[in-house]
């Protein structure tokens, strides 16, 4: 059965003359000089830029390799200018969250939809929350084609859209798929700063993904880049969608490229690359966020008759020596920062492991068919950390919990960097933990009130015959007491149970993995304690 779609949340840049020519002599150079303000093709709303900011290519523009980095190299010399959103009416900007799921595309005024391509695009309206502008455009045959606003392309039972004179634009768009060979099916989603989303086959949607994440839980607050122009190729028989980006923001703009292909795991390559306006000394790559309320070992305040509520139930890492670790994650009752430093990671992600409708018990949102996201470098990242952050929240529909790679090495003003990964829309990652997984992590109330009791499970074949095994366990601060080791054959799992005590610290670093000899046979156990 097919899960129900859930909607959660100065100087001349241009140093190379030589640029391609395209049709009727136009350079790159040309078309990025523009004659001051962006040039403006018939009906394409363009999103608003400094006065002296590059122009964006018009209707019949060759579109041409680089062209999108070329633009935000250019754009990042220019002072920013925030996005406009007092052209928004009343009417659509104060709709409410159920409000603004009514307004739906109409049949048949898909793009693409009449072309038995494997792709469709939707374009989304303006409103509630999402009030700001992207100017969308088409490429087909090499030349850009904007999509301008058409009221038709959308209907409503309740929502009443007012009509406008003025193209008020869109807030971005959803692609639809042919899943191996299938009817076309719900597949991603481009809406909201600088968020997208994709799905796999057979899947709801969940984890949302950031194409550039600036400053998380910084005391002089986060800073979220827009996308503020997408280029979508129309796509040959059998290949991927490829998505062009332009995005802005107050420190910094980004091009990126996205190659997206749709299957039993879905997958996403991403070309970019950073310009800096200002210094920049935190910067996210491969940001992802996800959901997280409770679950078997993390219930504060959870009077609810669901076993588990999450998106995603830990954050998976594969070092770049190989280690691979599961940090279960939490809703905490304060902020949680982590940082797992690092060199040239080989992959991380925030996965959903649990797979089982008995593990949720909820017959609505069926958290079992949420994606997990694993993302694999493509290029060597260098020195950083995967950054955890934590957020305390009440609410389901809340992202309170994100995942990035923090380059160690900031990025100075008229600083660039070139990225690539590719990232696993999937149930299962893509290559299997090459030893016992964490399969459970409980705690409660130990001996006595002060000490806490917690269970890890470690699942893996032949795990629990080994009969040498050595259980390396750690804490700081804190003491660990009653480390004991239980097998069950039958389940391919050894449990470790043990108390921790706290000493009245507020948060204890758990550190636990079984061992033959000094060869790891499990993932390593991390996870932070706090009361």
């Amino acid at each position: 059965m097919t899960p129900p779609l859930r909607d959660v949340p100065d100087a001349d840049p241009m140093a190379d003359d030589s640029a391609t020519t395209g049709a009727g002599g136009q350079t790159r150079r040309t078309l990025l000089r523009g004659a001051g303000a962006l040039a403006v093709s018939a009906g394409f709303p363009m999103p608003a830029f400094a006065d002296d900011a590059p122009a964006l290519p018009t209707a019949g523009t060759p579109f041409q390799a680089g062209l999108v980095t070329d633009l935000a190299r250019a754009l990042a010399a220019r002072a920013y200018v925030a996005p406009r959103t007092d052209d928004l009416p009343g009417a659509l900007a104060d709709l409410n969250r159920e409000q603004y799921a009514a307004i739906r595309t109409a049949p048949g005024s898909a793009v693409w939809a009449e072309a038995g391509l494997g792709f469709t695009l939707e374009p989304l309206h303006r409103g509630s929350v999402f009030k700001d502008r992207v100017a969308l455009a088409l490429v087909e045959d090499g030349v850009v084609r904007p999509l301008p606003y058409d009221r038709a392309r959308f209907e409503t039972d309740t929502t009443q859209i007012p009509t406008l004179k003025e193209d008020m634009g869109y807030s971005g768009f959803k692609i639809r798929a042919r899943f191996d060979g299938g009817d076309l099916a719900d597949f991603a989603y481009f809406q909201g700063a600088s968020f997208f989303r994709l799905i796999a086959a057979g899947q709801g949607f969940g984890v949302t993904a950031r194409a550039l994440t600036l400053r998380p839980a910084d005391a002089r607050g986060e800073e979220f880049p827009e996308f503020r122009a997408i280029w979508i190729e129309r796509p040959g028989p059998g290949a991927p969608l490829v998505v062009h980006a332009l995005v802005d923001s107050p420190s910094a703009t980004a091009a990126l490229r996205m190659s997206l292909r749709p299957g039993a795991a879905s997958l996403c390559d991403v070309e970019g690359t950073v310009f800096a306006r200002t210094a920049i000394d935190h910067l996210g790559l491969g940001g992802m966020t996800t959901s997280y309320l409770f679950g078997p070992y993390d219930r504060r305040g959870a009077d609810d008759a669901r076993a588990a509520v999450h998106s995603s139930g830990g954050l998976q890492i594969r070092t770049g020596s190989g280690e691979a670790i599961w940090r279960p994650v939490r809703n905490p009752e304060t902020l949680q920062v982590s940082s797992f430093v690092d060199d040239n990671p080989k992959g991380f992600g925030l996965m959903q492991r649990a797979r089982d409708y008995r593990a949720f018990q909820d017959d609505v949102q069926h958290w079992e068919w949420r994606p997990s996201l694993w993302l694999e470098p493509l290029a060597a990242w260098g020195p950083g950390s995967v950054t955890l952050l934590e957020i305390p929240s009440d609410s389901e529909f809340n992202e309170n919990i994100l995942a990035y790679w923090r380059p160690k090495t900031g990025l100075a003003a008229r600083g660039e960097l070139a990225f690539s990964y590719r990232q696993h829309w999937c149930w299962q990652p893509p290559e299997p933990v090459p030893v016992a997984v964490v399969s459970g992590t409980r705690s409660g109330r130990g001996t006595t009130e002060a000490r806490r009791l917690i269970l890890v499970d470690f699942t893996g074949e032949g795990l629990a015959e080994v009969e040498a095994l050595r259980t390396q366990l750690s804490v700081s601060p804190g003491a660990i007491t009653a480390n004991r080791l239980y097998r069950y054959p039958e389940r391919k799992t050894v449990r470790v149970a043990f108390e921790l005590d706290p000493r009245g610290e507020k948060a204890c670093e758990l550190r636990l993995a079984l061992l033959r000899d000094d060869t790891a046979l499990t993932e390593t156990w991390l996870y932070r304690w706090t009361p």
